[in-house]
């Protein structure tokens, strides 16, 4: 991996970069609102992808407050975030891993720290790393209701991490945003996002160890 220079810290997203289940997610929408004519679904589902990162319950808030036109109560809500939970669950435990995560995860040397920050419930993060035998490979795997740049600046004062020796690796906007505010590094792992001209991107994880190198040569 790195020789020269390494990072202090890796701070990852979940669905999209690590396990392939952006698909999932997005069919996870599709079925929920089933019984919803087409084209208020695939409004819901545009919206699901271009605020990839941000917790199913602030979509799910949105679509009937915005898109639908009748908000729900908040026990509503919870209800129709928990029936989402039952459509993913299983299928994210599932999901083959994007190529070269695990093989990246495997090799990462021990003294870099590494997180696991997503907009999925943390409870639910948690149970599926757990079933995927994943958990073991992060310092503290955290999620929604908290918000990303929240978390990453609970992390960095936590293990007195210097932000400009930490990467961030996403696949949405949120997560470039994220990084962008908090003042870590970011790898974009492309999916359905254009990111802002001279991101670094990459299709997969597969050469993230050389895009690292490329952050720190300078």
């Amino acid at each position: 991996m790195i020789e020269k220079a390494r990072p202090q810290a890796l701070f990852f997203d979940f669905d999209g970069v690590l396990v392939d289940s952006a698909l999932t997610k997005t069919q996870g929408f599709i079925s929920l609102f089933k019984d919803y004519n087409g084209g208020i679904i695939d409004e819901i589902v545009r919206h699901h992808r271009r605020n990839g990162g941000i917790s199913r319950v602030e979509k799910i808030r949105y679509a009937h407050d915005q898109i639908i036109g009748k908000p729900l109560t908040k026990k509503e809500l919870g209800l129709w975030a928990g029936q989402y939970s039952e459509l993913v669950v299983e299928k994210v435990i599932k999901a083959p891993w994007i190529k070269g995560a695990r093989e990246f995860l495997d090799s990462c040397p021990k003294d870099i720290k590494i997180f696991v920050i997503s907009g999925t419930p943390e409870p639910e993060l948690k149970h599926v790393l757990q079933k995927r035998e994943m958990a073991l490979y992060f310092d503290e795997i955290l999620g929604s209701p908290v918000g990303k740049p929240d978390h990453i600046r609970m992390l960095l004062e936590k293990y007195r991490l210097d932000p400009g020796e930490c990467i961030f690796i996403g696949d949405a906007l949120t997560d470039y945003h994220a990084a962008l505010e908090t003042g870590l590094h970011f790898i974009g792992i492309q999916g359905e996002v254009d990111f802002p001209e001279g991101t670094l991107t990459l299709p997969d994880c597969r050469d993230l160890s050389s895009a690292m190198e490329t952050i720190f040569a300078g």
